[in-house]
């Protein structure tokens, strides 16, 4: 570590890069508590400062792959939605909902998180399943067995559970207080994986599409779905022109302008905000409430932002796994699993 910290952190002009082996060996040390934190923080922000290369970004994720426990899912294809970590600080999350819609539209979905974590602190996956009542400290093995039982067919499963190594930084990474690597690979763990997976990615800047799909095919998932999400999240804008990459392997095979209109939603605002009165510095239980009484009523047909929300990110995903031929083609059937009301049979 001292002679990777030597290199990486010699300003601007004299830093130099580290391969994928001394990147991997490194971050597994860190993750396995045998490096302090302030040569792991060193580590981590000089990275950044530098701009890691892909094959540092790879060697990190490889590290984390190495630390995870993974479990393999009797399912032909599974769904692994990759929203940030750091969650939603400006408006109310739908994707919390997207696993159990999609579920009931055959595609077995997991999503993964933690409670809170930098830079955002904001309302998570977590936070809103446990205002469902569900339990978020699933085993993968939990997690698994929910995945292939046909009338749940989604989970959630926290980071501490399938890489508490990871998970032990949360405290550090909030004190280094910005973005790092870890931010950019963590949605990419896929801790189960179906005889097909299928990574779904939120992004906000333009360059990251490609590098999202290199890591993808590093981590070992099979397609990836790159959505410009609002938040970064999955979820992209209800009043606006969106943009949505498909990939196979990291071979682009689909560029696609979405066009919400085209799916028959018409809205004013991009995105549904936090009540005025709500906010995540001290209100994440009512918000996540309030998420969960907004998705209850999206999920028992009632129409709205939530509801074009699922259905607009849920076809998204129909068409990318090929399981419609067309996005409106999915859009009805997407439409006609939440009207028929069974999707909330699948919160359990």
């Amino acid at each position: 570590m001292k002679s990777i910290i030597q290199r990486v952190a010699t300003g601007p002009d004299l830093s130099k890069d580290i391969d994928f082996e001394e990147a991997k060996s490194g971050m597994q040390a860190i993750l396995r508590g045998e490096i302090d934190d302030v040569q792991s923080a060193i580590f981590l922000i000089a990275l950044r400062m530098k701009r890691e290369t892909m094959e540092e970004n790879e060697g990190i994720l490889a590290a984390i792959l190495a630390e995870s426990d993974k479990q393999t899912v009797n399912v032909k294809d599974l769904v692994d939605l990759g929203d940030p970590y750091s969650g939603y600080n400006r408006s109310i999350p739908i994707s919390s909902f997207l696993p159990a819609v999609l579920a009931e539209l055959g595609l077995p979905t997991v999503i993964h998180g933690l409670d809170a974590v930098t830079p955002k602190f904001g309302l998570t996956h977590r936070h809103i399943a446990q205002a469902l009542g569900l339990s978020v400290d699933h085993s993968t093995a939990d997690a698994k067995a929910r995945l292939e039982d046909t009338s749940i067919g989604w989970s959630y499963i926290d980071q501490a559970s399938y890489c508490k190594g990871l998970h032990n930084m949360v405290s550090l990474r909030d004190r280094v207080i910005k973005r790092t690597v870890i931010n950019t690979v963590e949605t990419l763990i896929g801790p189960l994986r179906g005889k097909k997976t299928h990574s779904i990615l939120g992004y906000v800047h333009k360059p990251y599409p490609p590098i999202y799909a290199d890591l993808v095919k590093a981590s070992g998932m099979d397609t990836a779905l790159l959505i410009r999400g609002v938040e970064g999240g999955v979820i992209p804008s209800l009043r606006q022109k969106g943009l949505m990459i498909s990939y196979e392997s990291n071979v682009e095979k689909s560029r696609v302008d979405i066009e919400p209109a085209s799916l028959g939603i018409e809205q004013d605002m991009r995105a549904i905000s936090f009540p005025a009165e709500l906010n995540v510095q001290n209100d994440i239980p009512a918000l996540a409430e309030y998420t969960v009484r907004l998705g209850k009523a999206a999920l028992s047909g009632e129409k709205g932002m939530f509801y074009d929300g699922l259905v607009l990110s849920a076809s998204l995903i129909m068409w990318h796994t090929k399981k419609s031929d067309s996005l409106v083609e999915a859009a009805e059937l997407v439409r006609a699993a939440l009207d028929s009301k069974k999707v909330l049979e699948r919160l359990k």
